[in-house]
């Protein structure tokens, strides 16, 4: 559920900034957990798992990284 007010004025980060920094963590946290999730595939030998994962690893990183340059962009870093 979508707020109508601005939550900036508590965190000290406008909402659709906050967003952003959130998608990034959570990108690069998606991409850390994939890789136990790949090892415990290989473990089992089980290829078409470690495809998947694999490839929802990378599109993870993809995401973290469209991330952080919008908001080296906007931070002007």
């Amino acid at each position: 559920m979508a707020s109508t007010t601005e939550t900036g004025g508590i965190t000290g980060t406008k909402d659709k900034d906050y967003n952003l920094i959130w998608f990034v963590e959570a990108c690069l946290s998606n991409a850390l957990r994939l890789e136990t999730y790949i090892q415990d595939a290989e473990r089992d030998n089980d290829t078409e798992i470690v495809e998947l994962f694999r490839k929802a690893q990378a599109d993870s990183r993809k995401g973290a990284e469209l991330g952080k340059q919008l908001l080296r962009s906007r931070l002007g870093g």
